[in-house]
């Protein structure tokens, strides 16, 4: 895809979809619920679709119709054993939440992704539930996928995280809900936690205290009603380029401010943008509110530690920020970023480099330096949906066109990108 340099300002108000991290919850939680499940402001996006294949070809029932999904499931008690592959594509969600529900289950199945998730790392998921008691084998000792598992009775565990993950600890709760015993995960650092306000929504009991979450096992789901806030790792993007664009200004309705989620917001802040945060009610156990965002001068800072897991997603959009700031951003901690859809921080500095942006790696992150014009040139997405957004938000203050190898790749969390793209960009 082509994008030509851009010449005016951003302007508008724009709903981002559905928080995908949310989707997957609601469709997998509905599924493992008795009863009718029903879901508002759902994600129809290509990773979220995986989910819904996956339930289905277990015997649950879900219908969707535009953006409001219903899930009937009978249980996960009643769940049948699929008679195909379980294929979750690009998504570690569904991949790591899934082995946590299924090796708690009754039946057998085989799990496996495409190209990149072969890749990813799923040891750090394997291992916590063999400590369990699951029965799981996969390539290389379960440490990517393909993986076979045995649903049987598992045993709650004591488990200190050693990486920030949410997808693990989720993996470790799901499968805790049906094991005997208490399942305790300990955090060093607070990853996102939508599987434990999810939980508590379809009835729960789920206690946390100082980075400790409890969850005693015997316990089952209710069925529940979903509202799904617009998601503030795509809002993001949007919040970036009104920062940056001069005389811009952009309103972002129905975003997600959970707090283990809005580092985005932080950074924006201490960076001095000129942000107005309007909070609405909290819906669904998740808080939701306006975001309204004007240019103004910003300033590099230092991003790392405990607020790297609230924005580990935003990066790549945040170093493209970064290179309009003034000074030196540095960004340390984040070499989760290497085992995501791509290495991120390789990614993102090589494409930024193309563009002119004075960027170097180190072995947890990247240094920026700036402000710095960036020109055109084409963009390599690594069929990475953020490294694609980046590219496209750069297009917008680079001085000549920005050419993108794989625009279609977007679509896994955003395939309304570029009809908000030309909504924002047209309106000006």
């Amino acid at each position: 895809m082509n994008l030509p340099p851009f010449q005016g300002f951003i302007r508008g108000t724009v709903q981002v979809p559905g928080d995908k991290s949310i989707s997957h919850r609601s469709i997998l939680f509905g599924a493992m619920a008795k009863g009718k499940t029903t879901v508002e402001g759902f994600l129809l996006s290509e990773d979220c679709h995986r989910s819904i294949e996956c339930v289905r070809k277990v015997g649950v029932q879900v219908d969707v119709d535009q953006t409001n999904v219903t899930i009937q499931s009978d249980g996960i008690e009643s769940w049948q054993e699929p008679t195909e592959i379980l294929y979750t594509g690009n998504s570690g969600t569904t991949t790591r939440l899934l082995a946590g529900i299924l090796a708690s289950s009754r039946i057998a199945s085989v799990m496996i992704g495409d190209e990149s998730i072969q890749k990813r790392p799923m040891k750090r998921v394997t291992d916590p539930l063999k400590q369990m008691g699951a029965e799981i084998i996969g390539r290389e000792n379960s440490k990517f996928t393909p993986l076979a598992i045995q649903g049987k009775e598992l045993s709650g565990i004591d488990y200190t995280m050693p990486v920030a993950s949410a997808q693990v600890k989720s993996a470790i709760l799901l499968a805790g809900l049906r094991a005997k015993g208490t399942t305790v995960v300990r955090e060093q650092e607070t990853s996102r936690d939508h599987t434990e306000r999810m939980l508590t929504h379809f009835g729960v009991k789920i206690e946390e205290q100082d980075r400790v979450i409890t969850l005693e096992g015997g316990q089952t789901l209710h069925p529940a009603h979903i509202v799904i806030p617009g998601d503030i790792s795509s809002a993001a993007f949007w919040l970036v380029a009104a920062a940056i664009v001069p005389n811009s200004s952009l309103t972002l309705e129905n975003v997600g401010l959970n707090s283990t989620r809005d580092g985005i917001i932080e950074v924006l802040t201490d960076m001095g943008a000129t942000l107005d945060i309007s909070k609405g009610q909290s819906a669904s156990h998740e808080e939701i509110g306006t975001v309204t965002i004007q240019s103004s001068q910003l300033t590099g800072l230092e991003i790392s530690g405990s607020l790297i897991p609230r924005l580990i997603d935003e990066i790549p959009i945040i170093a493209l920020l970064a290179t309009q700031a003034q000074g030196k951003t540095v960004i340390r901690d984040a070499e989760e970023l290497k085992v995501k859809e791509t290495n991120r921080i390789d990614a993102v500095v090589t494409e930024l480099k193309k563009l002119g942006a004075k960027i170097e790696s180190t072995k947890d992150g990247m240094i920026i330096e700036g402000p710095t014009p960036l020109t055109g040139g084409k963009i390599t997405t690594y069929g990475d949906h953020r490294i694609g957004m980046m590219g496209a938000i750069a297009s917008l203050i680079s001085t000549d066109a920005i050419l993108l190898d794989d625009a279609d790749c977007i679509a896994v969390s955003y395939p309304t990108f570029f009809e908000d793209y030309k909504l924002v960009t047209t309106g000006s």
